[in-house]
């Protein structure tokens, strides 16, 4: 089998492997790797966005996000909305200060500039491999930390979103879709949206008992994290167990 090739500059780590890096108000290029970006929201981005914003999850959604879905998509996709500046800059981002929204930023933001890819096997294990993308442009390279990207990782607070992503992928992934015999129809899509990125709508609804879910949990509601894991659970017995 052979091994994936990848784009100039773009560099395959184990993850005790050693690399320098490290950004703050002191580099020069400070916060311009927040312009002209196509940024793509995860479930738990826009779940934690909402808490660094002070939003919910519908108005996140109304000022701050756009949804698509191209031909070959099976979901829509969600993308961070950009400021007509002329450098396509996000909202939150200030040059001196930096983000807004440091604590709660989206998981594309605190990898970088790692990559990261999760795959499951079939037993069920979960295998993790890791990129470096080491970008002219950027100077957080010619700084003395060094890091490894399991170390790199713990630092962003990359675990809690993995943990997420990965649960999110265990539908998206599923052995069905990737068989191709699974296809959403427009209620489906219209709960995934609902379940995975405006929680709060999603909320509210089993509250009222309008989605035929039957009895959860107040820990299961009252628990953001443990409502998308539950919403997760939900949407692949709606998809796949029919």
């Amino acid at each position: 089998m052979s091994r994936p090739q990848f784009p100039e500059a773009v560099y395959r780590l184990k993850s005790d492997e050693p690399f320098n890096f490290a950004c703050h108000p002191g580099v020069p290029c400070f916060t311009d790797c927040c312009k002209m970006l196509e940024l793509a929201l995860t479930p738990y981005d826009v779940l934690r966005m909402r808490r660094g914003t002070g939003l919910t999850s519908q108005q996140l959604h109304d000022q701050y996000i756009i949804e698509e879905r191209g031909e070959q998509d099976m979901f829509p996709k969600y993308y961070l909305t950009m400021i007509d500046d002329g450098q396509a800059s996000c909202a939150f981002v200030d040059k001196e200060k930096g983000c807004a929204i440091y604590s709660h930023r989206p998981g594309a933001c605190r990898a970088y500039p790692l990559g990261r890819a999760a795959v499951r096997t079939r037993s069920g294990e979960l295998h993790q491999h890791f990129v470096l993308m080491k970008e002219s442009h950027c100077k957080g390279f010619a700084e003395s930390v060094e890091q490894t990207p399991e170390k790199y990782s713990q630092d962003q607070d990359l675990v809690s979103y993995n943990r997420f992503n990965d649960a999110i992928a265990t539908l998206i992934q599923h052995d069905k879709i990737r068989q191709g015999l699974f296809m959403p129809n427009d209620e489906q899509l219209r709960f995934y949206t609902l379940a995975l990125y405006n929680i709060d709508v999603f909320r509210a609804q089993v509250h009222a008992g309008t989605l035929n879910i039957g009895e959860v949990p107040s820990s299961v509601l009252d628990n953001d994290e443990e409502l998308l894991l539950f919403a997760i659970d939900w949407l692949k017995d709606l998809y796949f167990q029919s």
